[in-house]
């Protein structure tokens, strides 16, 4: 399960189409059910970047917990289904890695949310370094992934029964999930990575990680949970700068 030619499955306008259409429900509602309060402790509003917005889900949660936000992505299927769905807002298609565009030092919040779960262990470095440097003196990155519990168990919202190749995944392998909310029944293909290595990738770009979230339900919520009564399919981690 090595990353050799990894090809990011979001480039694609079926899949684009089809996580257009995804809301904030069951196990993706406990992905940004506290984000408000985390950002209410750690940053007030002011300009922030979506990083992997995807079809703009994220950046429109982000403007309305009070953000000025611009959404970039890779993908030009993401982010012209972005502008379709919400033509007021600021969507922009970047280059892998070229942040030249934006004025360095200049935002409060880099979130990526789900991003760096479809990214190769070798990037994460160089990626982090940039968004680090758009971050003003009292800035921070939420960087929202996928648990590695994630892979190996069943969900409201994903599973993983087909592939059972993932519970033998090391940090920087490839594993894949099905995101039964969404049309697109295609596997996901994502590369896991460990709270350890995420640590060290951390480190290495000039970051540290100030608060790790894990979030769980509580079982009141009107969804029928699989396992996120009692495994955090989610990890939030909010950086600074070193």
């Amino acid at each position: 399960m090595k990353p050799a030619g990894f090809v990011n499955c979001y480039q694609d306008t079926e899949r684009a189409e089809a996580y257009s259409k995804l809301e904030f429900a069951r196990t993706y509602y406990l992905a940004y059910r506290d984000l408000p309060s985390i950002f209410l402790e750690y940053v007030q509003g002011g300009a922030a970047i979506d990083f992997g917005c995807g079809a703009g889900r994220s950046t429109r949660f982000l403007r309305k917990c009070g953000f000025d936000a611009v959404g970039i992505d890779i993908s030009e299927q993401m982010t012209a289904k972005a502008r379709k769905l919400d033509p007021d807002g600021d969507y922009r298609l970047i280059q892998d890695g070229d942040f030249n565009q934006f004025t360095a030092a200049a935002y409060r919040l880099v979130l990526c949310a789900f991003t760096f779960d479809n990214i190769a262990m070798g990037k994460k470095i160089a990626l982090f370094r940039g968004l680090r440097s758009l971050l003003n003196r009292e800035g921070c990155i939420v960087n929202l992934v996928s648990s590695p519990e994630i892979y190996v168990n069943e969900w409201a919202s994903f599973s993983t029964k087909d592939f059972p190749e993932n519970r033998s995944a090391r940090s920087g392998d490839v594993v894949r999930i099905i995101t039964t909310d969404c049309e697109d029944q295609r596997p996901v293909e994502d590369i896991i990575c460990t709270d350890e290595a995420y640590q060290e990738i951390y480190r290495e770009a000039g970051l540290q990680s100030v608060a790790t979230y894990k979030p769980l339900a509580t079982g009141s919520e009107p969804y029928a949970w699989v396992s996120e009564t009692r495994i955090a399919p989610w990890v939030i981690y909010v950086l600074r700068n070193l």
